[in-house]
């Protein structure tokens, strides 16, 4: 179980990490090119949830956060441990959503600093972080463990 909560702790520290490099080393809105124009690092601040939303509602996320950490812990405890899968993905997402809370919490905005542009289709993708991209992560895994699931369970009815 240990190993579970460990996985949680290093989304926090890298998260953490990264998002101080940025506030000490770059200038809000400075942008450094990794991949011309495809990849690179924007300091950007976002004071609401994902692309801007519900901006300045801050209290909501104070409670919307700790509900979902209180919830992911103890589906982690009652669910999570019987499935590798769901236990990472659980982690990952409880990781991501503690990231972001410690920057609420303490800048009163979250520190985003990923640029992606995806050239097939021409989209600026919203810039994120390493918590988001552990929070988006987490959702896929969570959908992959549903439909693993499903097959299994429709695979045992079958028999």
């Amino acid at each position: 179980m240990i190993v579970y909560y460990a996985i949680a702790a290093l989304v926090i520290g890298l998260d953490q990490l990264t998002k101080w490099l940025v506030v000490k080393n770059m200038e809000l809105g400075e942008q450094i090119s990794i991949w011309d124009p495809y990849f690179g690092f924007l300091s950007h601040r976002n004071r609401g949830a994902a692309w801007g939303m519900l901006e300045g509602k801050m209290w909501l996320f104070y409670i919307v956060t700790i509900v979902v950490v209180v919830a992911i812990i103890y589906f982690f405890h009652t669910e999570g441990k019987k499935d590798r899968l769901l236990g990472v993905s659980l982690m990952l997402l409880l990781g991501g959503a503690i990231g972001n809370f410690i920057d609420r919490l303490r800048r009163g905005e979250v520190v985003d600093f990923v640029d992606v542009l995806i050239p097939v289709i021409r989209y600026d993708f919203p810039i994120f972080n390493v918590a988001d991209a552990a929070l988006t992560i987490a959702v896929v895994l969570i959908l992959l463990h549903v439909i693993l699931d499903e097959k299994k369970k429709k695979k045992k009815g079958v028999s």
